[in-house]
């Protein structure tokens, strides 16, 4: 498989997870979004929507969305499987999951950031705070309702796992007061304990230094 990455994404950080926790074999391709190198006519003609992450399979088809890919990779490979059995529990994961990927991660991506910073010409100060009060909206929530024992949902990493990480990442790299998140912060250093999560991280990425 083929991997269509960029280390700071949230989305292809999650991807790079799955495919590491399931021992799915893969390689990288970065596309340097800071570059605009998914705005051009070769990564459009792979994926119009001109996002990452997108995987190539074996047999040469393609996958985009995140969530989809994520949802490809539990059924094709379920012998590590990142969804509890009980379907009440398995809900529940999907919902913290989809928290982050529909309620907090859109309205801070890079897109969205340079559109408020460079078309709406708000101040750097100004784009921190829209940042970091979209992330506290949603933490607020997940921290009340986490097991973190030691993950997301107890004793088995899950797909949640696999969103909060990346997500508590850009908390980090935007200066975020994690004090209120007790659980959260405990969740990050277990996972990142774990080689499938650390080989994922930006700095691990082959294209960190761009």
């Amino acid at each position: 498989m083929e991997l269509f990455t960029y280390f700071r994404s949230s989305a292809a950080y999650r991807v790079r997870i799955a495919l590491n926790l399931k021992g799915i074999e893969h390689r990288l391709t970065p596309v340097n979004l800071l570059q605009g190198e998914h705005l051009g006519d070769d990564y459009r003609a792979l994926n119009p929507q001109g996002l990452v992450p997108a995987l190539k399979l074996d047999d040469g088809r393609l996958l985009t969305q995140s969530t989809a890919i994520l949802e490809y990779l539990e059924a094709e490979y379920p012998d590590r499987p990142l969804l509890p059995a009980d379907h009440y529990e398995a809900a529940r994961v999907r919902a913290w999951s989809n928290l982050i990927a529909c309620d907090i991660h859109p309205v801070d991506n890079l897109r969205v950031l340079k559109y408020l910073k460079g078309t709406l010409a708000i101040s750097d100060d100004e784009k921190t705070a829209w940042y970091q009060h979209w992330i506290h909206e949603g933490f607020k929530a997940l921290e009340l309702q986490l097991a973190a024992e030691p993950y997301c949902h107890g004793s088995d990493v899950t797909l949640a796992d696999l969103y909060l990480i990346p997500q508590v990442y850009n908390a980090l790299r935007f200066e975020l007061d994690m004090s209120a998140y007790p659980k959260i912060h405990s969740i990050w250093d277990a996972c990142n304990a774990l080689p499938a999560f650390d080989d994922a991280r930006p700095e691990n990425q082959p294209d960190s230094t761009i």
